[in-house]
């Protein structure tokens, strides 16, 4: 590599137009390092390109796979520092072993229980409780008299409540074991290493009760669930793979619908016409899905020869990384003005955007993601036609992860 990385500012990395449109008129894909972070990556801004990365054999996730790696850090490694720094090695276990890290034979093999247990049928089975749960929530924050915070007080505690009806948390346990996740997830980070021991030893119970008794919910799926001829999952598996729902459903989920809120209170002809007209709703959810684009930044990609991409030279061991939020507004795909949001807008056939990833690592959770959305902007914006942001735009407050934008902190609404 002979050109200078540009260091992304976390502003830059949320920014739809910014840097990514000059980025992506360069024959090159631009060599960057991402905020916070030491190690440069070649970043894909175009939706194509974006696209192509995703499936192409010649970039993998799992770096150690690699038959010679460069010596030295690296942005996965820097990101994962970053993460499990604060734990005892001998949780860190659950933590990295993330389906998002293994690739091929490999991840099929940890993938392929879990996708048979997201069945159709049991997301679909998941609406009645979240929107009896969401209408609980939301009445009760209603009564009190002042705004509330739909993030702290709404978001992050539905989403968590989802992944304990979906994991098969029981009932009496709900409490402890909720408390354990936001400790773990997004409290104020004193309580993490506790949380995370908490969870651990109930998940470990929890699987030997689905074995012995099991019910209808994911773990007795992926417990019973091993066919012929496959390896079953182990329990330091099966608890990764709770650690990944946790994970990957709970904040990110909640974040997504903050913003995607914000987003609707930020254009108030678009909010205006989804409570004119309920039946968009269909066509709000994928439009603020690739609006919004919560996660920014996909995960760090490796050559495993050297190769051309893109228009680039890649070397063996040449990190790649993908700008998801730059390719859900690229203009090639989506016309002049990718960057307004049209609640309106169709979209030809799958997704339509790539905010839920593509290939072989596309997210597990989609369909429950698209579901939780579609309730949540029914009953918090159409159902309560006068909610509104409850402080002034310029008042709400944001924070940023390494490698990544910025995220709301709390967003204040009167209902």
């Amino acid at each position: 590599m002979t050109t200078a990385p540009v260091h992304l500012t976390p502003e830059q990395i949320e920014d739809p137009v910014g840097a990514y449109a000059a980025f992506r008129e360069q024959p090159e894909l631009p060599l960057v390092v991402l905020p916070g972070l030491e190690t440069p990556a070649r970043l894909v801004t175009r939706y194509a390109d974006v696209k192509a990365a995703l499936t192409e054999p010649r970039l993998v996730r799992d770096r150690s796979s690699l038959a010679a790696t460069r010596a030295g850090s690296d942005p996965q490694d820097e990101l994962l520092a970053a993460a499990f720094d604060a734990f005892p090695a001998e949780y860190v276990k659950y933590l990295s072993g993330h389906l998002a890290l293994f690739d091929g034979e490999e991840h099929a093999r940890r993938r392929a229980p879990l996708t048979r247990a997201f069945t159709a049928r049991r997301i679909a089975a998941l609406r009645e409780f979240v929107e009896r749960t969401s209408a609980e929530l939301l009445t009760e924050l209603a009564d009190r008299d002042r705004t509330a915070d739909l993030l702290a007080e709404f978001a992050y505690p539905l989403s968590t409540h989802v992944v304990c009806e979906l994991v098969g948390v029981e009932t009496r346990d709900r409490d402890r074991v909720c408390g354990w996740i936001r400790d773990f997830a997004y409290g104020d980070g004193s309580g993490m290493v506790d949380g995370l021991v908490g969870i651990v030893d109930y998940v470990k119970e929890l699987i030997a009760r689905r074995r012995a008794r099991p019910t209808e919910d994911l773990i007795s799926a992926l417990v019973h669930g091993t066919r012929e001829g496959e390896e079953p999952l182990d329990e330091d598996e099966l608890v990764s793979i709770v650690f990944l729902l946790i994970n990957t459903g709970i904040t990110p989920p909640a974040l997504f619908l903050a913003h995607g809120l914000l987003a609707l209170f930020d254009h108030p002809d678009q909010l205006a016409r989804l409570r004119a007209e309920p039946e968009l709703l269909e066509r709000a959810v994928p439009e603020l899905l690739r609006y919004v684009t919560l996660v920014r930044i996909g995960a760090t990609l490796y050559a495993t020869e050297d190769f051309e991409f893109a228009g680039t030279a890649l070397r063996t061991g040449d990190p790649v990384t993908v700008a998801l939020l730059a390719a859900d507004h690229d203009p090639r795909e989506y016309g002049d003005a990718p960057e307004r949001l049209d609640i309106a807008r169709e979209f030809g056939r799958g997704d339509g955007h790539l905010a839920y990833g593509h290939g072989a690592h596309y997210c597990l959770g989609a369909a429950l993601g698209r579901l939780v959305t579609s309730v949540v902007l029914d009953q918090v914006l159409i159902h309560r036609p006068h909610a509104e942001l409850g402080v002034r735009r310029d008042e709400l407050e944001f924070g940023h992860w390494p490698g990544d934008g910025f995220h709301l902190l709390r967003l204040p609404v009167r209902l």
